[in-house]
């Protein structure tokens, strides 16, 4: 269904979106999403919150598939926080056992599709099951760049930083580093996102202005944008128009346009 629909409709939105972003020399490559709004969509409708992560996970599918078409070489998720084991067990266990599900059944369409998943955050919580699959499906993508899709789980910004500074500590104290050449470069090679460069646009659906702890060191000029929609009804079309602002934005990190 969303093949057809893709044909019709999405070809407009992603042309006048790229086209905008080469017209104005801003083009985003790497974008990232806080999907909220799961639970609330299924609240909304009566159903159980579950429900609406199932549906979350459909249009993850989604725009993974339309990433490409819109110029997006990077596209990376919040799915799962350091503080989301706050939640039910229930809710807990069926987000688990979702994330398993969609690593089983996708993998033949992203390698299909030459593109290349990845994991973020902390795995060590993780089901050891879960975590096997999330190394199969990193190995057999590795080979792929048409998409980079990195999915963050079990992930908060603040952990990623103490893990990384553990590191750093160790280094030093083992004299294999001078506290004088610790710089952004080398924290950031220490973070659990050293192979991605940092995010040109951030996401957040549902209306929060909350950054949530994702990604703090890596989106410092990053340009955000907070929608009213809820993730289970967010559209390539939506992701294609905001894309499309995206290429208006002036970004001057700290300098002076023509300059």
């Amino acid at each position: 269904m969303f093949r057809a629909a893709r044909g019709q409709t999405l070809a407009s939105s992603s042309t006048h979106s790229t086209s905008a972003a080469a017209g104005s020399g801003r083009k985003v490559e790497h974008v990232a999403i806080i999907m909220d709004g799961n639970g609330r969509w299924a609240t909304n409708r009566g159903w159980p919150r579950l429900v609406g992560h199932r549906k979350g996970a459909e249009r993850v599918k989604e725009i993974v598939r339309c990433a490409p078409d819109l110029g997006i070489k990077w596209l990376t998720v919040y799915a799962f926080s350091t503080e989301n084991w706050k939640r039910s067990t229930e809710e807990v266990l069926g987000l688990m056992a979702i994330f398993a599900r969609y690593i089983e059944r996708e993998a033949d369409r992203l390698a299909a599709e030459s593109v290349r998943m990845r994991f973020i955050g902390d795995r060590s919580r993780l089901d050891p099951k879960l975590q096997k699959l999330m190394a199969g499906i990193e190995a057999r993508t590795a080979v792929y760049n048409r998409l980079n899709f990195t999915i963050a789980i079990n992930y908060g910004g603040r952990d990623e930083i103490v893990r990384a500074t553990r590191d750093i500590a160790r280094a030093v104290a083992e004299g294999l580093l001078s506290p004088d050449q610790i710089s952004d470069a080398l924290i950031s090679q220490h973070l659990d996102t050293a192979d991605l460069p940092d995010p040109d646009l951030v996401i957040r659906t549902s209306g929060e202005t909350r950054t949530s702890n994702f990604l703090p060191w890596q989106t410092a000029y990053a340009e955000y944008e907070f929608t009213e929609t809820l993730w289970p009804d967010f559209t390539p079309e939506e992701l294609g128009r905001i894309v499309s602002r995206f290429g208006a934005r002036e970004r001057r990190f700290g300098g002076v346009v023509g300059a």
